[in-house]
């Protein structure tokens, strides 16, 4: 990928957002970087991408599962990253937080009582 696209550019800007610890869907990655819907535009990406020092072992599949098969040199590896950044990875899952659940609690959690 010499010749970089927009939307090439835009996924590795995304990811390069991605702080020390964060894990986020292919998805997510692609609504971040103005793209809903091309999860699999990022993960082409992040396979073919020259860009060295990309944080892909902090992009998972929407349920939280590493998505090289397990005990695989990749699985191996992202397991081993993650593990460096104290993520929480059991049986080759991590927990993510939910954007639909962090909105359902923006939007009917009780006002705050006033001090």
């Amino acid at each position: 990928m010499t010749n970089r696209s927009a939307n090439e550019i835009a996924i590795v800007a995304a990811l390069r957002q991605l702080r020390r610890g964060e894990v986020v869907a292919y998805g997510e990655v692609a609504r971040r970087a103005g793209l809903p819907g091309r999860a699999r535009l990022v993960a082409r990406v992040l396979a073919h991408s020259p860009v060295a020092d990309l944080p892909w072992h902090r992009v998972l599949r929407a349920d939280g599962r590493i998505a090289f098969a397990p005990g695989s040199e990749g699985y191996i590896e992202q397991l081993r990253r993650l593990q460096t950044e104290n993520v929480t990875v059991v049986d080759g899952r991590v927990r993510m937080a939910s954007v639909a659940g962090k909105l359902d609690a923006l939007l009917w959690a009780s006002p705050p009582a006033d001090e």
